[in-house]
């Protein structure tokens, strides 16, 4: 017969489990490459903050880009402390993991809402160059971002509202980190409400995200077959593959760790899709854009320049 302990208010998490062999090396792996996300993101953040030339909303969107890539792998931390420590240690309070289970999913959720607004900068950009800076003023790039970090909590806010109204009568979260799944996974109640709400939510997002993608490359990619200007197809083409890189690496990625779940057999395979669907995208967004941006380079050029001056 299992035993129940109702409400507690720590819970265990159950992390990654690696032979002794594997830990070191890949505490190692997970260590450089939070590292990595942090000092390349953040470095892009600052980069845009203080170069006015950046002050673009192209750039602009970049940055809330970085600032939700640092927050969104903001779990790495404990997971790794916590491939240190035995099973039995690896605890967490209920309210720090509602916490980490809130950032996670709204992290998640900007990932699509803001590559759905540079998307829109983008087609704006290839379909109504002329009128590109009427329709992307100060205004408009405020009122897309609030509405981008806005959706994503209002959203999120709900998902885990109908969680934590649920009593609580198991400890241990089955996963790397915190998440609503396994959060409601503690109760002994009826969930079908949050299963229908979370497929919905999925859903929608997923749809909303894919659909607006290939509705705006379509667009793009007929003005670039009509149109004569070899120029103009020239930097659609560059701009837009960078952005519809990025996007493709953040969907496969977060698709991998859906089908997984359906598969609960794998679930060592899903906790390693996790891993990486946090750390590819967030590593390969500051290297893709900062590579592709002739503005960026620029700058590292001239900061080059100016320091062996000093």
């Amino acid at each position: 017969m299992e035993n129940y302990t109702y409400n507690s208010d720590t819970l265990q998490l159950e992390g990654l489990n690696v032979s002794k062999d594997f830990t070191y090396p890949l505490f190692l792996f997970l260590f450089f490459s939070y590292l990595f996300i942090i000092v390349a993101n953040l470095s892009i953040a600052v980069l845009v903050f203080i170069d006015k030339n950046l002050h673009q909303p192209m750039y602009l969107l970049f940055c809330n880009l970085s600032v939700n890539d640092i927050l969104g792998n903001s779990f790495l931390p404990r997971l790794l402390v916590n491939m240190l420590l035995p099973p039995s240690e690896r605890l967490i309070s209920y309210y720090e993991c509602v916490v980490q289970a809130f950032t996670i999913h709204v992290c998640n959720t900007c990932s699509h809402t803001l590559l759905m607004i540079m998307a829109f900068d983008r087609y704006v950009a290839v379909c109504n160059p002329l009128r590109y800076a009427a329709i992307m003023t100060n205004k408009m790039l405020i009122k897309l971002t609030v509405s981008a970090w806005g959706v994503a909590f209002v959203l999120v806010g709900i998902l885990l509202g109908l969680t934590i109204r649920l009593n609580r009568c198991r400890t241990i979260i089955r996963g790397l980190y915190c998440s609503n799944a396994s959060l409601f996974k503690l109760s002994c109640e009826n969930v079908f409400i949050n299963n229908i709400y979370g497929l919905t939510f999925t859903v929608v997002l997923f749809t909303s995200s894919i659909g607006s993608m290939v509705l705006t490359y379509t667009k793009i990619t007929v003005v670039c077959l009509t149109s004569k200007n070899k120029s103009l197809n020239s930097k659609a083409m560059k701009t837009c593959s960078t952005h519809l890189a990025v996007y493709l690496i953040m969907l496969l990625s977060g698709l991998s760790i859906i089908i997984l779940h359906r598969f609960p057999q794998y679930s060592d395979y899903r906790k390693f899709a996790a891993i990486l669907y946090h750390i590819i995208p967030s590593s390969l967004n500051p290297i893709i854009y900062g590579m592709q941006s002739k503005e960026i380079r620029r700058f590292l050029s001239k900061s080059k320049k100016v320091l062996p001056s000093l």
